[in-house]
């Protein structure tokens, strides 16, 4: 449970402070030319824009759907006695938490990470996308190699 705090508390505070700096210093920074800037994107789909655009579904939608992950992962936490699924958990639900409280506050996740080479854009994240991709990683890790280390 202290990844998940820990987790939701940069992802909030990088949020916060990214949108004031944003705000002030211009909608597109560039941090690395040509590779990488700072930008503000409203994201009213899932992680990456996924099921976003004219389309998009309600946030209270994906808040819920989000929140009964969130219920689901918690028994899960609290059933494993794998270390890096636990680890994986605790990020999954930690950047849940702080896109659904995105969608709570302002009806759409604040994106700010633009990675491009050229045209090409990787769809914008935050620090919530990033813990969320890394822990499925970790759980899908302990799911292929966990078994082979348990094994008699």
């Amino acid at each position: 449970m202290v990844l998940v705090v820990i987790t939701l508390l940069a992802d909030q505070a990088s949020k916060q402070l990214l949108l004031g700096y944003l705000k002030k210093a211009g909608a597109v920074v560039p941090v690395i030319d040509g590779f990488f800037r700072l930008v503000i994107v409203w994201n009213q789909g899932v992680s990456f824009g996924l099921l976003g655009g004219d389309g998009a579904l309600p946030p209270w939608i994906l808040s819920a759907a989000a929140i009964a992950v969130c219920i689901g992962l918690f028994v899960w936490l609290r059933r494993t006695d794998r270390a890096l699924t636990a680890w994986g958990i605790g990020l999954v639900m930690g950047g849940a938490i702080g896109n659904v409280i995105d969608r709570a506050r302002w009806g759409a996740v604040f994106d700010f990470a633009d990675f491009h080479i050229g045209r090409w854009h990787w769809p914008a994240f935050n620090v919530a996308d990033s813990a969320i991709v890394v822990g499925v990683g970790l759980m899908l890790i302990d799911s292929l190699i966990g078994d082979r280390r348990r094994a008699p």
